[in-house]
């Protein structure tokens, strides 16, 4: 690096001699420019230790090369997973994810769309609340940058979604209940905040009843993200009041299978396969932490890999092309039977 230092473009025109149109074509896409002026360009920056201003750059393209990524919780660990391998794949494939949290909140939801439209992103990948997302502005902001779904989605609008078959993991992990000991009850949240738990809600029902079994459906009080004290106190309260016709629970996320695991060890109900346990839990996602539990946990793992590299590449196919939203692309993964100590 060079010891002088310079703050803009037109100083550094100036300094190195090269028209500011040609500096800002090659700040859109070194390849636009010829290689001997492409050369000139990279030894001046490193002569002047000049650092274009990418977000003004920004503001005279139509798009950028940012790919937003809005999720609706970042602070919970299945999602800042997603996240993850989401940005994993943009990087990979040239672009900057740009990730932000909508915090549990449909309104912000909305706002971070809105913030990311000043960015003029190539594209948005978006985990949304569904029947909770304000639909019509969501479609709205879809004919600004195209959305492609991840997780869940918002019918009627968007360009695609990619998420996990629940009606296979569902078969999956009930099937196995059934087939090693009682048939599970199912325990999830009277008003859910995912639509995923709504699915895995229905398709625990018709499980049982395609298979002639009574559905046990228990739903816990309370409202927010903290999945993990809503599983202690109220699967603890059912637990300890002796609410639950089965031995077998089945959690509609692992994070509620968490809070019953630790209210069950306060109450003294032992939970396993062991001869003399007296409980068995399962959950469903393959939270980070669920290998750790005490018992580990007994899940179903999403291929969180597989989905948000799938809806990056996608996103990456349409965004330069003029396609219909009729054209919408669904595209689900099957889950994988994760057995542990608790089930």
């Amino acid at each position: 690096m060079g010891n002088e230092r310079i703050t803009t473009m037109e100083e550094f025109a100036a300094l190195s001699g090269i028209s500011r149109p040609t500096l800002s074509k090659y700040f859109n896409d070194p390849a636009s420019v010829r290689s001997s002026t492409r050369e000139k360009i990279e030894a001046a920056l490193k002569k002047y230790d000049y650092t274009p201003n990418i977000y003004a750059i920004n503001q005279n393209r139509e798009t950028t090369r940012n790919i937003g990524i809005v999720l609706p919780n970042l602070s919970d660990p299945f999602f800042a997973e997603m996240a993850r391998e989401a940005e994993v794949a943009c990087f990979k494939a040239g672009y900057t994810p740009v990730v932000l949290s909508s915090h549990g909140q449909p309104k912000r939801e909305i706002a971070n769309l809105e913030f990311l439209r000043t960015l003029k992103p190539a594209g948005v990948l978006m985990a949304p609340f569904g029947r909770n997302s304000k639909k019509e502005e969501v479609r709205r902001l879809s004919k600004e940058f195209k959305i492609v779904f991840f997780d869940s989605q918002v019918e009627g609008c968007g360009y695609g979604y990619f998420g996990t078959d629940r009606e296979q993991t569902i078969d999956l992990m009930v099937d196995y209940l059934c087939r090693s000991g009682q048939p599970p009850c199912f325990f999830g949240m009277e008003k859910p905040l995912n639509p995923n738990a709504r699915k895995l809600h229905n398709a625990y029902v018709g499980y049982m009843e395609r298979n002639n079994l009574e559905p046990h459906v228990y739903l816990a009080k309370g409202t927010g993200w903290d999945f993990e004290e809503i599983g202690f106190n109220e699967g603890g309260r059912m637990m300890e009041n002796g609410l639950f016709v089965s031995n077998t629970v089945f959690c509609s996320n692992d994070r509620l299978a968490i809070g019953m695991l630790a209210a069950a060890f306060k109450l003294g109900i032992r939970v396993g396969i062991e001869a003399d346990s007296q409980m068995r839990i399962a959950g469903h996602d393959n939270h980070p932490f669920a290998k750790f539990t005490g018992p580990r946990l007994t899940t179903i793992a999403q291929d969180f890999k597989t989905i948000a590299h799938s809806a990056v590449n996608h996103l990456i196919d349409i965004m330069n092309i003029d396609q219909p939203e009729n054209s919408y692309k669904t595209v689900e993964f099957p889950g994988e039977l994760i057995m542990r100590d608790s089930a």
